[in-house]
């Protein structure tokens, strides 16, 4: 780790963490020195160096609460599981919509609620994983960041409420380069393209996401709670720049 954060002797469960960001969270975790622990409804296809997994259906409060009954401490959760496909509003029904929303914000409150014995024990930590599309119009993805905009939300308002016991954060993300990149973006052109529409030049990666979470749950941010930090390599670029005439012949 760049800023030597050693997280010996805490235990840290990543939601959702078998591939992708999640899997880059979990990673950076371990090479911090704690203990891992990954739970989603499937193993990884690809072994996780240094993590635990547990099949946990984060969709089933029974089940989460009994996986967090199981474990002797819980220092930090990383709320990461979520996701959605692309969906226009208008192709299918609300009971639809809202198995995204489920997943992307009610799992997360059902997840803290279970972890949060736990966490207060030790004055723990939690880490939420927002997105941009929580703070922008989503089109195609509207339900997932309508979710995304109340996760933000529940994170500070948890903060207050279960302050000074237990810190919580918002990493809120942009766009990464994980495998399943292709089918947003295309080819490595399309990432590539797609990358230079972002001011650092290109998409992020999942071992920065992870630093990123291990800087907030650790020490070094003892004082950050009910903060949203932004990853995202600086944002979008304004539209209207690219539409305006002026300085053009500069």
């Amino acid at each position: 780790m760049g800023h030597g954060t050693d997280l010996s002797g805490r235990v840290v469960v990543v939601t959702g963490g078998t591939r992708g960001v999640g899997a880059g969270i979990a990673a950076a975790f371990a090479r911090a020195g704690a203990r891992v622990v990954v739970c989603a409804r499937r193993p990884p296809e690809i072994p996780l160096d240094g993590c635990e997994f547990a099949a946990v259906d984060l969709r089933d409060p029974a089940a989460v609460g009994e996986f967090f009954a199981g474990l002797d401490r819980v220092d930090v959760l990383v709320n990461n599981a979520g996701g959605t496909p692309y969906r226009l509003l208008g192709d299918t029904d609300a009971a639809r919509h809202a198995r995204v929303i489920e997943l992307n914000l009610t799992a997360p409150l059902t997840a803290s609620l279970a972890a949060r014995a736990h966490l207060a024990a030790v004055h723990g930590s939690i880490v939420m994983i927002g997105s941009v599309s929580g703070a922008r119009p989503s089109p195609g993805s509207a339900a997932y960041g309508a979710a995304k905009a109340g996760l933000e939300n529940l994170a500070r308002s948890m903060a207050v409420e279960w302050a000074p016991r237990i810190r919580v954060n918002t990493l809120v993300l942009g766009m990464v380069r994980t495998e399943l990149s292709a089918l947003h973006y295309g080819d490595e052109d399309g990432i590539a393209a797609v990358g230079a529409t972002v001011p650092l030049g290109r998409l992020a990666e999942p071992r920065e996401i992870g630093e990123a979470a291990v800087f907030l749950a650790s020490e070094q941010a003892s004082y950050i709670t009910g903060a949203s930090l932004l990853v995202h390599g600086g944002g979008e670029r304004p539209a209207f720049l690219d539409a305006a005439t002026v300085n053009k012949e500069a």
